[in-house]
C-alpha cells in the first residue's frame, strides 16, 4: 500500500463533537438556536452531531419536556439536513439543522444577510470548526435562527501516526464531507497538505484532469460516501495501491474495490464484509501496525522464496552434473526423502523468522527474485561439486557409494541449512539476528544431520567423523561467507 484514504471523523479525529461557538441571528438568543438545535435531534440514532446538540442542552440544563416533537426526519447525505416538527405553547412548528448552505437555500436573506452569514462561516471555519444552520417554518416560511460552530477534536496520536506512515512511504489522504477550510484546518492540526479538492469540483472535470487532481490532492472536502469509489479508481489508474477505511454500508464498493480496504472498528457488518481488514482500534494505530506487519510478512515470503528456489537448482542440478562427471547418482532416492522431510522443520520455522520492515512500500519483482536465487543457486551447485570433489580425491568416496550417498545427503543438508542465514538478509548476513525458533531448528538439523552420517541410521551408511567435520567446516566458509558476498554484489548489481 502506497496511498492511504482515511476519513476525517473517527479515524483522524475523536468524533466527539461539541458545540463550540453559538452565533444567533435576527432576535433569537444563543439558548434559543441551541434549544431548536436539541430539538431537531434525536439521541437513539447515536449520531454525533445530534449528540453534541443534545449534550449542549443538558450542559445549560434546559428542560425540553413543555417542547412536544411530533415527527423526526433524520440526516440524509442527499439532503444534508434533519427535520422535526414540535409542538409547543399551543402552536406546531418545523425545525431544521443542517448545512449552511442547504439552510440559506431554504431561507430569503438578503444580501447583506448572505454575507453577514458567510464571513461568520469562514471565521468558523478558520478556527477549525464545522458550521450548521438552525432554522425554524412557520406558517410557510423558513426563518434563519443561528449558526453553530461544532469541533471535533484530532486525536492525540493522528499527527505523529501520520508523520510515521509518510516516513514508511505512505502518502495519507484525508477523506471528509466538511466544507474545505474546515478540512484544511484540521489537515494542518495533523500534518497533512495543503492541497485541498473540492470532490464536487473534481467530478466536472474531464477524466485526465480529474485523474491528476486526485493523485495530488492531500484532502478531499464535501465527500459523500459514493465518492469514495470513484476517488480509489482514480488512483489506480494512477497504478498506486490504495487502502481506503470506511464504516458505513454505502462505503462497501469504495472497501471492495480498494486493494486494502478497511473497516474501522465500530463499521456496520456490510462494510466488514467488503473489507480485506477490520480494525480492533479507533483511529490510525492499527494502519500503522498493518503496514509495519505486512511488510513483514512480505520480507518472510520473499526468504522463503529465495531459499525454495536456490534449494530446488541446488539439488537438481548438482545431481545431474555429479552423474555426468562421476557417472553414478551421488544421492537415492531415500536420501532424497529424508533430507526434504529435515528441512522442512526449518522451512516452517521461515514463518516465525526476526524481519525488519522496509521503510518504502514493496513490490513484487519476480525478475529479481529469480536472478539473485539463480546466482546463489549456481555458487552453491559449483561449490558442492567442489566438495564433492574433495571427497572423492581424499577419502575416496568412490570406492563405496553408500558413503558417498551419505556424504552428499549431510553436504545438501548443511548447505540448505546454511543457505537460509545467507537468504533471510538482504544486506550481510550478520546484520541481524534469526528467531529462537528458526536458529534453534537449523542448530538441531546441522547437529542431527552430522550425527546421522557420522553414526549412520538404517539406510544411511556412516562416514568418518573426520569427512563430516571436513564438509561442516568447508559448507561454513563457503555457503555462508562466499554466498553472502555473491548475494550483496548480485544485488547491487541489479539495482543498478
Amino acid at each position: 500500500m502506497d496511498t492511504l484514504c482515511a476519513d476525517k471523523t473517527g479515524t483522524i479525529t475523536l468524533n466527539k463533537i461539541s458545540v463550540a461557538e453559538v452565533v444567533p441571528v435576527n432576535s433569537f438568543s444563543e439558548d434559543d438556536v441551541v434549544i431548536f438545535g436539541a430539538l431537531a435531534s434525536e439521541e437513539a440514532n447515536q449520531d454525533p452531531i445530534d449528540l453534541a446538540f443534545i449534550q449542549e442542552v443538558k450542559d445549560k440544563k434546559v428542560d425540553l419536556n413543555k417542547y412536544k416533537v411530533l415527527k423526526f426526519v433524520p440526516f440524509d447525505p442527499k439532503t444534508r439536513r434533519t427535520e422535526a416538527t414540535v409542538q409547543f405553547d399551543g402552536k406546531t412548528i418545523d425545525v431544521i439543522k443542517g448545512a449552511v448552505g442547504v439552510i440559506i437555500q431554504l431561507c430569503k436573506l438578503d444580501e447583506q444577510t448572505k454575507k453577514k452569514v458567510q464571513e461568520t462561516m469562514n471565521e468558523m471555519a478558520e478556527k477549525g470548526y464545522r458550521s450548521l444552520g438552525v432554522a425554524l417554518k412557520e406558517n410557510g416560511e423558513v426563518k434563519l435562527i443561528g449558526m453553530v460552530g461544532l469541533y471535533d477534536k484530532p486525536r492525540p496520536d493522528s499527527a505523529h501516526l501520520i508523520s510515521e506512515l509518510k516516513d514508511l512511504g505512505v502518502k495519507v489522504k484525508m477523506l471528509t464531507g466538511d466544507a474545505k477550510p474546515i478540512a484544511l484546518q484540521v489537515a494542518k492540526q495533523v500534518g497533512l497538505g495543503e492541497s485541498a479538492a473540492d470532490i464536487a469540483e473534481v467530478k466536472q472535470m474531464n477524466d485526465d484532469e480529474k485523474d491528476e487532481i486526485i493523485e495530488k490532492s492531500d484532502v478531499f472536502a464535501e465527500v459523500y460516501p459514493e465518492d469514495k469509489y470513484m476517488i480509489v479508481k482514480s488512483l489506480q489508474k494512477k497504478k498506486h495501491i490504495v487502502g481506503m477505511t470506511g464504516d458505513g454500508v454505502n462505503d462497501a464498493p469504495a472497501l471492495k474495490q480498494a486493494e486494502v480496504g478497511i473497516a474501522v472498528s465500530n463499521a456496520t457488518d456490510v462494510a466488514k464484509a467488503a473489507a480485506s481488514v477490520v480494525l480492533t482500534q479507533p483511529g490510525l494505530i492499527n494502519i500503522v501496525d498493518l503496514v509495519k506487519t505486512g511488510r513483514m510478512i512480505y520480507q518472510r515470503i520473499v526468504t522463503w522464496i529465495f531459499n525454495k528456489v536456490v534449494k530446488t537448482f541446488q539439488i537438481v542440478v548438482f545431481t545431474v552434473l555429479a552423474l555426468f562427471l562421476w557417472n553414478r547418482f551421488v544421492v537415492n532416492a531415500y536420501d532424497v526423502l529424508l533430507l526434504l522431510f529435515l528441512i522442512d522443520f526449518v522451512t516452517i520455522s521461515i514463518s516465525t523468522d526476526n524481519v525488519r520492515y522496509s521503510k518504502n512500500p514493496d513490490r513484487w519483482n519476480v525478475d529479481w527474485l529469480v536472478k539473485v536465487s539463480v546466482f546463489i543457486g549456481i555458487a552453491s551447485v559449483i561449490e558442492s561439486l567442489f566438495f564433492t570433489y574433495i571427497g572423492v580425491k581424499y577419502f575416496a568416496l568412490l570406492n563405496n557409494v553408500n558413503q558417498l550417498h551419505t556424504f552428499a545427503f549431510e553436504l545438501l543438508m548443511l548447505s540448505g541449512m546454511l543457505t537460509i542465514f545467507v537468504v533471510r538478509e538482504r544486506g550481510h548476513f550478520w546484520n541481524s539476528r534469526p528467531s529462537n525458533t528458526l536458529l534453534l531448528s537449523i542448530v538441531a538439523d546441522i547437529a542431527l544431520a552430522v550425527a546421522i552420517s557420522t553414526f549412520g541410521i538404517p539406510g544411511i551408511t556412516p562416514i568418518p567423523l573426520i569427512d563430516s567435520l571436513t564438509l561442516l567446516a568447508l559448507s561454513v566458509i563457503f555457503m555462508l561467507m562466499v554466498n553472502d558476498f555473491i548475494k550483496i554484489a548480485v544485488i547491487k548489481k541489479i539495482k543498478q
